[in-house]
């Protein structure tokens, strides 16, 4: 289960100041709750810590390390806890330690954190309280460039969460990072046989190009900043750092002004040939072109180009990604059958193919073998992003999740005996609705069955992901042959699914805008769908903007957040 309670957390922050993690914080942006001790990755160490810290971080170091017990893993959602702020009574005071080491001691523990009641390890909370100055809060910064290791999977996702986690930087200290760094196309050029540094700077400058949007992010995006990132993407740089300045030039796009600005660089010539490295049997560069074309098609446009939902062949698929029921913070690929996830929230998507009854199968291929967790879901689950809920992580879905090797259902995970995926991997999964249970398996080897999932649904069942930050896969509905399929004998979604032409298309960001200002809306319809009247009065709040297809699906109302009693048609709206 991963939990990503940003709405919540962040509205409660004050400009300026940052507030503690609880473990749970951690756990909403990584992902790490109900994690086991040992994921198949290696711990990073270091040799260069003062002797006067030794005998404190030793002693943190061995209670966050703390191996877990069976139990532990399998303990449901505890709801968040404030954060805690300051040293409890019993704490040895906290003395000011090397940066790199904390830093790399939080990147190596936060693997390990599986407890929702255990503190946050010693070496974040460390660095949170350095960082509420503007020198510790540079500090932290350029130690994040420093040390995350290239070859590390959680390393932009720890700088992501460290930095979002710090307090808001002063003007000043804006000021003095971008003075400090000195960026510009020349410094891109350089150190090329060293890409750690430029990937990590790169993801620096887009977390805060998203957590300063607005004016604050106008003002980072300097000439220099935005020579550096667009040199980045030239083919001689290494493949992970374009895909880190492509992503970075995305966020800071998210302001308007920043977006002009962008796209007058003539961006979009260099995305151009990007794009074709989309179907590259390189993993990572598979990941920049997906982001390049997706750029192409939503962002930085060029004249001329054809976007690719207008040219790409949909004739064989029958069965796609339902782009209609996801937010606009995933990806999803024109042909239907990819996604990706770079947002800090935790997205989820489903299958527009239901089934009620037979045996089924489906292929996932592992484009970046971070966390994800994959499998069946159906109509009665509940999938919210930032609050982390997704697949697996309710009494209705089940999911396989193999960075952390670990069966999910019902917030609840059990670890599995499949080695730790990586990119190219082709996952399957079976859904037998005779026999009730479903089968996973990884390149061809499978695990036990599972089957808790049907003593609470019975039909309704949807394939479905959910996606942690920077990752990516494709799905195999049947449209093409299986490289692993079971012996038994089984159904294709694309066998039997049928999807008009219409349906089928995939629509860019801006295209769908223009069709939605198009839609004329009445001034009685419905709050939620705007299609039915608004016919439905809510108890005991008494708001009455909904339908009554739509206030069957709520649990609290939208409006106040009351728990809904009843509801109750209004009989002045029945025609």
């Amino acid at each position: 289960m991963i939990v990503f309670g940003w709405a919540v957390f962040l509205a409660s922050r004050s400009l300026g100041q940052g507030l503690l993690l609880t473990l749970e914080h951690i756990a909403h942006f990584l992902g790490t709750r109900g994690a086991p001790a040992a994921m198949g990755n290696s711990c990073i160490c270091r040799d260069d810590r003062g002797a006067e810290d030794s005998v404190d971080t030793q002693q943190q170091q061995a209670e966050n390390n703390a191996v877990p017990t069976a139990d532990m893993r399998s303990q449901p959602r505890d709801p968040v806890r404030p954060p805690r702020r300051g040293r409890g009574p019993h704490e040895p005071r906290r003395k000011k330690q090397n940066v790199d080491g904390l830093v790399l001691d939080t990147l190596a523990v936060i693997r390990t954190l599986v407890d929702n009641d255990q503190e946050p390890p010693y070496s974040m909370i460390t660095l949170h309280e350095m960082a509420e100055t503007d020198e510790g809060w540079l500090d932290v910064v350029q130690s994040l460039i420093r040390v995350i290791p290239l070859e590390d999977p959680l390393g932009p996702a720890v700088i992501t969460l460290l930095l979002d986690e710090c307090p808001l930087p002063t003007k000043d200290a804006l000021q003095k990072l971008t003075e400090i760094l000195n960026l510009n196309g020349e410094v891109a050029c350089q150190d090329s046989g060293h890409p750690a540094k430029h990937r990590n700077t790169s993801a620096v400058l887009g977390c805060l190009a998203e957590k300063l949007a607005g004016p604050a992010s106008i003002g980072l995006l300097s000439p220099g900043i935005l020579e550096y990132l667009l040199q980045c993407l030239k083919l001689q740089s290494h493949p992970t750092v374009m895909l880190f300045a492509l992503i970075a030039l995305e966020k800071f796009a998210q302001t308007s002004e920043n977006k002009l600005t962008i796209s007058e660089s003539s961006i979009s010539d260099r995305l151009v040939t990007l794009e074709s490295w989309a179907d590259d049997h390189d993993y990572l560069k598979r990941q920049v072109g997906f982001c390049a074309q997706w750029s192409l098609d939503n962002l930085f446009l060029k004249e001329g180009r054809q976007l690719t939902y207008e040219k790409v062949d949909l004739n064989s698929i029958r069965a796609m990604l339902n782009s209609n029921d996801v937010s606009e913070y995933l990806k999803i690929s024109p042909h239907g059958l990819e996604a990706r996830c770079d947002a800090s929230s935790f997205e989820s998507v489903r299958c527009t193919f239901c089934v009620d009854a037979g045996v089924w199968y489906y292929e996932v291929t592992v484009v970046t073998s971070g966390v994800m967790q994959i499998g069946w879901a159906t109509r009665d689950s509940k999938f919210l992003n930032h609050e982390g809920y997704g697949i697996g992580d309710d009494e209705y879905s089940c999911a396989y999740d193999g960075c952390r090797q670990l069966i999910w259902y019902n917030a609840r995970s059990k670890p599995h005996l499949h080695p730790c995926w990586k990119e190219g991997d082709t996952v399957g999964f079976l859904l037998d609705l005779n026999e009730k249970q479903m089968i996973f398996f990884l390149n061809g080897n499978q695990l036990p069955p599972e089957k808790q999932v049907f003593s609470s649904t019975v039909s309704g069942f949807f394939a479905a992901a959910s996606f942690m930050s920077y990752q990516q896969c494709e799905f195999n509905f049947g449209a093409k042959p299986f490289k692993y399929p079971p012996s038994m004998k089984f159904s294709t979604f694309n066998d039997y699914a049928f999807l008009t032409a219409e349906e089928k298309i995939i629509l860019p960001r801006h295209r769908r805008l223009a069709l939605l200002k198009q839609v004329s809306i009445r001034e009685n319809c419905c709050s939620l769908c705007c299609d039915e009247v608004a016919d439905t009065q809510l108890k005991p709040c008494g708001h009455s903007d909904l339908c009554m297809d739509c206030a069957l699906q709520l649990e609290t109302c939208p409006l106040c957040r009351k728990e809904i009693v009843s509801r109750v048609r209004q009989i002045s709206h029945i025609s």
